[in-house]
Formats: C-alpha cells, sequence, structure tokens
C-alpha cells in the first residue's frame, strides 16, 4: 500500500480540534462496531450525526439519509461502510468541504483516498478512530 496515514501527532491534533463527527454507516444495532464506536465517542464528548438512510435516529441524534443533507458543517466524516462505497463518500466530502475524512479498519481505498487528499482533506485510513482516541488522548478529552 502506498498510502501512509499522517503521523500520530496530526492525528492526535486531529482529534484535539474535531467536535462535530458524521458517521456514515452508523448502525442502530448495539451490537454493531460502528454503534459501540460512536457510543464511545459521545462518552468522549463529541457529538455525532448518524448518516444511514431509512433510520430516524441512531444514539439519540437525529439521522440523516447522506452527507450532502447534514444542517451545518462536520469537522470530520467517519466511515463504516465497505470500500465500494468510498468513492461516492469522497464525492460528497469534497461537496460538503469535510476538513477531514477517517476510513475505519477494512476500509480500504487508496485511489478514492488519494482524491480526497488532493481535494485538501486530511485522510486516515483502515484505522479505529475509537483505538486512536484511546492511544493518542490519554489523560485528555475532547
Amino acid at each position: 500500500m502506498s498510502f501512509r496515514n499522517p503521523p500520530a501527532e496530526e492525528i492526535r491534533a486531529l482529534l484535539q480540534r474535531i467536535r462535530r463527527i458524521a458517521m456514515v454507516g452508523l448502525s442502530p444495532n448495539p451490537a454493531r462496531p460502528s454503534h459501540g464506536v460512536a457510543r464511545a465517542l459521545q462518552h468522549f464528548g463529541y457529538q455525532i450525526v448518524p448518516v444511514r438512510p431509512a433510520v430516524d435516529e441512531v444514539l439519540g441524534e437525529k439521522a440523516w439519509p447522506d452527507l450532502r443533507s447534514l444542517p451545518g458543517p462536520v469537522d470530520l466524516v467517519d466511515v463504516f461502510r465497505a470500500p465500494e462505497y468510498v468513492d461516492k463518500i469522497v464525492d460528497d466530502c469534497i461537496a460538503i468541504r469535510a476538513p477531514a475524512l477517517w476510513l475505519q479498519e477494512g476500509v480500504v481505498n487508496e485511489p478514492a483516498a488519494e482524491r480526497a487528499r488532493q481535494a485538501g482533506i486530511m485522510v486516515v485510513m483502515d484505522r479505529c478512530i475509537y483505538k486512536d482516541y484511546r492511544s493518542l488522548m490519554s489523560g485528555t478529552h475532547a
């Protein structure tokens, strides 16, 4: 893989400055990893914005059908979708001028990640935001 994630210091700085996270593919099912990660992010002090069609709300937050429907800006788009959906998600990130894109563990699409970077979006790929928060932000709060 030629893609390289930002250094740990840059990821830590990202986690410190973000407040509102659009979570694409956030499941309402508590047994799903996305649900547990979103719940933890709420506990860490972030506002989560579920992005999932056909769902009214997740974890007490109104759900939106897609990124372009969101009311107001987000600081980060966190993706829990299969790699083949990332191209469209990057299109939406560019359209809404998202400053950062996080592709969870197992979500790898190098061409889409590079296209997002070329558009000025910080990209973290194939990493778990929860695990990175726990390792990089110990002793701090969002």
